[in-house]
């Protein structure tokens, strides 16, 4: 693992910003086609693209992402400051050639991986072990991720609120603690890898940030601490416990099934502040007839806690155990890949698993005395990017509609959001459309099917008249009873809200 004191860590972060070793110089040297092949893990088009450039940033590239031996005079040209000698010393590099630093010829090879990764305000580094795409073969069961799919999707569906006290709960390489720091006065990471602490720390030394970097399991190294928000991208793999089959750390908690987020989801109340917010990935295993939401609504059972819990996708057992077999390394065909197969298809068959749910949980810790609000759905099509405002824009109606009263619900006049619009589908020449669809242009981008009164209502919300005193008027206009019109539009109207459809 890398290392170095603050004076050798301001030179490489001058290097690589003048350098252009940043997201945006990035995209521009390789082009949309192998930057995409480089998310993928495909190498070719990178190589090709950095072959018809002489930007120092391709050596770069080539060393800390690729893995490639690089001639001295490429790097050096690359990092003026901190110079051949001082990537060395941080351990960035090696070599095999004594003096390699003034050595004519000299190759010098990548020992981490180290690449620009930031959001549309911010550019940091982030560092961990080297890749598979560079290691050409299959992991090690210590391996620290870089960023991958699922910490990029947690990073973009979580809330970000300014909060005093943050936790990122298993900060593997510090993907999700990097986030944290541009809104937490105080930001506390842990995991149970040491390696994965000293990737963190480079990593938050690199880029000036101030973390409180914390080793044990889950939540044991902040037992009797409160935070405001709390994220986690927890090792929620589902691993057959053979001993033929590696358990990688950093996906791989050491429990059977899905016992690792439910136990997650039971006991993170204890570290919830008031008005806390927590946040993580989960899979979540199904037998035959059994619904994910009465699955994953056992495990909220006296939690007293807010549920927000999206199913993004769900895979049946082949799929997954494909997924994860070859997430390893390993390739169908190779040696092992058919062995680490059959081992997650049995494990599944003995404990009668049939299918494999993957979402975002959302929690929150109520700030008043009230029932704990549940929402468990399905949401499988493409969202706003990021997805956290709308998550933390719906997270506070859903709250507004906690701790109101029906009767206040219809005495607050709503208006329509500025990104809604309606879908009218009939038969040509019937008078009345078949069909009355609102649908949401950002956030989550919801579908909402709505009855003609629901129409008549939505299309009155102006933001001056109340529900109520809509329904009086459609009550009129129709002849039919405004108690009896007020209680049909009551459910349309707490989605709606809830949902952002209507403010």
């Amino acid at each position: 693992m890398p290392s170095g004191s603050a004076d050798q860590l301001d030179d490489l972060r001058a290097d690589l910003l003048e350098t252009g070793y940043t997201t945006e110089r990035l995209a521009e040297v390789l082009g949309p086609l192998a930057s995409a092949a480089l998310h993928r893990d495909q190498v070719l088009p990178v190589r090709r693209a950095l072959a018809a450039t002489s930007a120092p940033v391709s050596a770069l590239v080539r060393l800390l992402v690729l893995g490639e031996e690089v001639p001295v005079a490429d790097v050096a040209a690359a990092v003026p400051r901190t110079g051949v000698a001082g990537l060395l010393d941080l351990g960035l590099a090696v070599t095999d050639v004594e003096g390699a630093a003034e050595t004519a010829g000299a190759l010098l090879r990548g020992t981490c991986d180290l690449r620009p990764y930031g959001d549309d305000q911010h550019d940091w580094w982030l560092a961990s072990d080297l890749s598979e795409l560079a290691l050409g073969e299959p992991l090690p069961t210590d391996h620290v991720l870089g960023v991958g799919g699922a910490s990029t999707t947690l990073a973009s569906w979580t809330p970000r609120p300014r909060v005093a006290r943050a936790l990122d709960l298993g900060t593997g390489c510090g993907v999700q603690a990097v986030h944290l720091s541009t809104h937490a006065d105080r930001v506390v990471a842990t995991d149970l890898s040491e390696r994965a602490l000293g990737y963190a720390r480079f990593t938050a030394l690199l880029n000036g940030i101030d973390l409180d970097l914390r080793g044990g399991s889950l939540l044991e190294p902040v037992a009797g601490e409160r935070f405001d928000l709390v994220v986690s991208n927890p090792p929620f793999v589902i691993t057959p416990r053979s001993p033929d089959v590696p358990l990688y750390e950093y996906r791989d908690g050491g429990a059977p099934g899905d016992a690792i987020v439910a136990g997650l989801v039971r006991d993170l109340g204890s570290v919830l502040a008031a008005g806390g917010i927590a946040q993580l990935l989960g899979n979540w295993e199904l037998r035959e007839d059994e619904t994910w939401t009465d699955h994953v609504g056992a495990w909220l059972e006296g939690t007293g806690l807010d549920a927000w819990v999206i199913q993004r996708e769900d895979q049946d057992v082949a799929e997954y155990a494909e997924t994860w077999a070859r997430d390893g390394g390993h390739r169908p065909g190779s040696a092992g890949f058919e062995d680490l197969y059959a081992a997650w298809l049995d494990d599944f068959a003995a404990r009668g698993i049939e299918r494999v749910g993957f979402g975002v949980i959302t929690l929150q810790q109520p700030t008043t005395e009230r029932d704990p609000f549940r929402y468990l759905e399905d949401l499988r099509g493409p969202v706003e990017q990021p997805a956290g405002p709308a998550i933390l824009a719906g997270l506070r109606a859903r709250t507004w509609l906690a701790e109101h009263t029906e009767a206040e619900l219809l005495g607050t006049p709503w208006s329509v959001a500025p990104d809604v619009t309606e879908e009218r589908v009939g038969r040509p020449g019937q008078p009345d459309p078949m069909v009355i669809q609102l649908r949401q242009g950002g956030g989550l981008r919801r579908p909402v099917r709505l009855d003609t009164v629901g129409a008549g209502l939505v299309g009155a919300s102006d933001g001056e008249l109340t529900p109520a005193q809509i329904v009086r008027g459609i009550a009129v206009l129709t002849e039919q009873s405004a108690d009896d019109l007020e209680a049909q539009v009551v459910p349309t109207l707490r989605t709606l809200v809830a949902d952002g459809l209507l403010q």
